[in-house]
């Protein structure tokens, strides 16, 4: 048991990650008291609560990645979580659907790539995609039978009742503003106090790489933020979805291209595009944050970037400024689908970890120093993998420095 007044370990971030990172330590360490710090003033608020919901399967991903890896175990134990605790989510399959000749090659590295990290799928045939999916249109497809939807806010609301029932505690309203270190233990100066500990764990998201900076850490990546915007089928088009329609993504992309998916709760969510958001929590083009803007702006590798995908990224702000286009953009999978059929969804933002090269850091990314394990990119599937991923980090809290 550790020494009143200090935390064996305190994590940074109360999304799915933190969640379930804090839900591990405790299980393996019984005895730590963990402390969960959040900036707002409830859990799951940005990434996850924005989430829509799918249980991936792990075709996207490069074999033996971090993403591959943490993904397919991560899946499973979702699945077990799920059902142990009673929260809401199906295994309904998915197809990915090209519609044009020239995607049929990238279909079939997707479904070898799949195969390769075990994933059950198959190529299917017009016809067989028209028994899974009756509207969508395609020449041919991948089915992958292991795909499905979550209550990822459930599953939030879980694991922070068991972090509660094990003796840790949740703090909300606790920025952390500075870390200093004292001795054995990281002082972490908070809006709501401050929280002695043996180790910190970033899970900070979409401000993960400036916790970083705080621990000391220099991170060798910026967060940029790409706002997701969706729409919803209304309850006239619902039908003209089974359950999940993704296209061939764009292997230059890290995003998968507006697709469609049911969610939890029936309703069908349609997107989501892909563009700057003028802020790390700007769900609009209305909110803007100058420091997190002028950040980006001043970053050579976001120029880098644009000036490599800057025909992408117009048709992208075309996609969401004109809503016809975000519409033709959905008729290429399900072609009866009109302007009348849609009608505006909540938004995401997605925090993207860019080098200064310009690239996008596509992988999941743990650096560990002395004290301090940082989570530094963990986009999707991070919250199907969060399970998983909340075990690699466990991992590295054992085997840090302290």
């Amino acid at each position: 048991m550790s020494d009143t007044g200090v935390f064996d370990a305190a994590v940074v971030g109360a999304g799915i990650v933190g969640l379930a990172t804090a839900h591990r330590l405790l299980e393996r360490n019984p005895g730590w008291r963990v402390c969960v710090l959040e900036k707002e003033d409830r859990i799951a608020a940005h990434q996850t609560g924005h989430n829509s919901g799918v249980l991936h399967s792990g075709i996207y991903y490069k074999p033996g990645s971090l993403k591959a890896r943490n993904c397919r175990r991560g899946l499973r134990m979702m699945l077990d979580f799920c059902n142990e605790h009673g929260v809401a989510h199906e295994v309904c399959g998915k197809v990915i659907v090209a519609t044009r000749e020239d995607e049929l090659p990238a279909l079939e590295r997707l479904h070898e790539r799949g195969v390769a990290n075990g994933v059950q799928c198959r190529l299917i045939g017009s016809e067989e995609l028209a028994e899974y999916e009756p509207h969508a249109a395609g020449i041919r497809a991948i089915h992958v039978a292991e795909a499905g939807i979550a209550d990822y806010k459930a599953v939030c609301a879980e694991l922070a009742r068991l972090i509660g029932a094990a003796g840790s505690e949740i703090r909300t309203n606790a920025r952390v503003r500075s870390m200093t270190r004292d001795g054995g233990s990281v002082v972490l100066h908070t809006a709501g106090g401050d929280v002695r500990t043996r180790r910190v764990i970033n899970c900070g998201g979409l401000h993960s790489d400036r916790v970083a900076r705080l621990t000391g850490t220099r991170p060798g990546v910026r967060i940029v933020p790409f706002r997701g915007e969706y729409y919803m089928l209304n309850d006239r088009a619902a039908g003209l979805v089974r359950n999940l329609i993704y296209p061939v993504p764009d292997p230059r992309y890290p995003f998968l291209g507006v697709h469609f998916t049911r969610m939890i709760g029936g309703h069908v969510e349609c997107g989501p595009n892909a563009v700057l958001a003028l802020a790390r929590e700007g769900y609009s083009w209305g909110k803007v944050n100058a420091r997190d803007l002028l950040g980006v702006l001043a970053s050579p590798g976001f120029w880098r970037f644009a000036a490599r995908h800057w025909r992408m990224g117009l048709g992208e702000m075309h996609r969401s400024l004109s809503k016809r286009a975000f519409v033709e953009s959905l008729r290429r999978l399900v072609p009866e689908v009109g302007m009348d059929d849609i009608e505006p969804a909540e938004a995401g933002v997605r925090a993207q970890a860019m080098r200064p090269s310009g690239d996008l850091l596509d992988d999941f990314s743990i650096e560990t120093s002395p004290r301090v394990v940082n989570v530094c990119n963990a986009p999707s599937p991070a919250a199907t993998s969060s399970l998983s991923i909340a075990e690699t980090i466990a991992d590295h809290v054992e085997g840090m420095q302290t």
